[in-house]
């Protein structure tokens, strides 16, 4: 299982994943889902990655290898990309194209094919966009209605963003936000684990702001967990209970 959130807001982008991948409660690994195409000056661009690994890393193959499925065009690589929304139809075709290769191995073997990407960043002088990318090649584009992305095991982490993020929050409180999502996921999916990479990149900026990995014992993510249980507890007591039951006639 796997957790990764990128949140666009006006000063710029946050991605972070977890690294926890298992295949059976006795075959837990770390491996990198964050992953970085990135020409400082030219463009910045974050890749992550839910789902099948063997898929995941055929698709970033062929992302960094090039993409070869249009009939009578050279190979496309996703650091060539002039725009985002290009980038996010690459990615897209890399998806379909690894699909048709696997399709029936993945049959055979009563699989099925599972992949999710979050593709955000910013090519020269175009718009910072964020793209989640489906099993199927297509995709969606973040909007400053709901300025974040989620894949994997979204479902504890959601309600978090829901509250707290909007499109003008300051891009370390979105940081701290999206931290607190993957605490509230990790302790809530033994499935998504430490090490979390994170990644920040400004508006305009063109290169990354932050490239970092938390491991198990920073200090940092460990006050931020203990604070958030302790804001939660303090919020619990403040809230009036009820006014139902026998108590409530008195």
């Amino acid at each position: 299982m796997t957790y990764c959130v990128g949140v666009l807001v006006e000063e710029g982008l946050v991605m972070i994943a977890d690294t926890r991948t298992n295949a059976g409660l006795d075959n837990i690994s770390t491996f990198r889902k964050l992953h970085l195409f990135n020409a400082p000056g030219e463009r910045v661009i974050m890749l992550a990655s839910a789902g099948n690994l063997s898929v995941t890393q055929s698709v970033l193959s062929l992302l960094r290898e090039g993409v070869d499925d249009v009939e009578g065009q050279p190979p496309e690589k996703l650091e060539d990309m002039p725009s985002m929304f290009k980038a996010a139809q690459l990615v897209g075709r890399a998806v379909r194209q690894v699909g048709k290769i696997e399709h029936e191995g993945f049959e055979r073997a009563n699989l099925r094919f599972e992949v999710s990407l979050l593709l955000g960043g910013q090519i020269g002088t175009g718009e910072m966009r964020l793209f989640m990318i489906y099993s199927a090649g297509n995709f969606i584009e973040c909007g400053k209605d709901s300025p974040f992305l989620q894949i994997g095991e979204h479902k504890y982490g959601k309600p978090i963003l829901d509250r707290a993020v909007t499109s003008r929050l300051d891009l370390y409180d979105a940081l701290k936000v999206a931290l607190v999502s993957m605490d509230s996921t990790m302790r809530s999916n033994l499935g998504v684990g430490l090490p979390i990479d994170i990644a920040v990149a400004r508006r305009n900026a063109l290169t990354l702001e932050v490239d970092h990995r938390i491991e198990a014992g920073e200090p940092y993510f460990h006050d931020l967990r203990e604070r958030w249980s302790a804001a939660l507890r303090a919020a619990h007591r403040a809230i009036p209970r009820p006014p139902y039951g026998p108590q409530a006639a008195k």
